[in-house]
């Protein structure tokens, strides 16, 4: 009997995007194993730097929150105290996919303190903590600060066509942006 040969029918896919203009032939990751996402070596390298600086920030944010969350004091003490509550949760929160994005595009993320604060654009909290409305003064400008961090690297992912940093991005961005505009509207007279 002679076999014969068939095709299985396949649909035709709609415009396929070829792989990034920056992509580059896969190289060894620090451990020795290729990455070859469709991103260049020295993209994944920018990226992961951006990404730490934003970790810092979102880290240096979420130890001051939750200070404060800790030494707020004053007439508006329960609604602070719960309302820093949730933005501390919500910035430990945050941490992890920041984290684990740098690891996907092949480098270390940071994780000590010292680096923390070489990377960060945040100041420490205050020693002494500040009386209540200076506290929201001071983590309105801190989310303000982590959004600026956020919104630099967007040119920089759109370059790369590195869509799950765009996306972490914006999603960073419009927490930190809708934060300030609450706490900002405690300050108001």
């Amino acid at each position: 009997m002679a076999s014969k040969s068939t095709t299985v029918p396949t649909k035709k896919s709609a415009t396929v995007k070829p792989a990034s203009k920056t992509a580059a032939k896969p190289t060894a990751s620090p451990r020795g194993l290729a990455i070859n996402i469709g991103i260049s070596d020295k993209d994944r390298a920018a990226i992961a730097q951006g990404l730490s600086h934003l970790l810092a920030d979102t880290y240096t944010l979420y130890l001051t929150t939750h200070n404060f969350h800790w030494n707020v004091t004053g007439p508006m003490f329960n609604t602070l105290h719960t309302m820093f509550m949730g933005q501390y949760t919500e910035l430990w929160n945050a941490t992890d996919p920041i984290a684990e994005r740098i690891r996907a595009l092949g480098h270390p993320a940071p994780g000590s303190y010292a680096a923390f604060g070489k990377l960060s654009s945040l100041p420490d909290a205050p020693a002494t903590p500040p009386k209540a409305l200076e506290m929201v003064r001071i983590l309105v400008e801190g989310h303000e600060a982590v959004a600026r961090t956020a919104r630099g690297m967007l040119d920089l992912v759109d370059d790369a066509d590195d869509e799950p940093t765009t996306d972490l991005l914006t999603q960073r961005l419009t927490v930190h942006e809708q934060t300030a505009w609450m706490l900002r509207s405690l300050l108001e007279e």
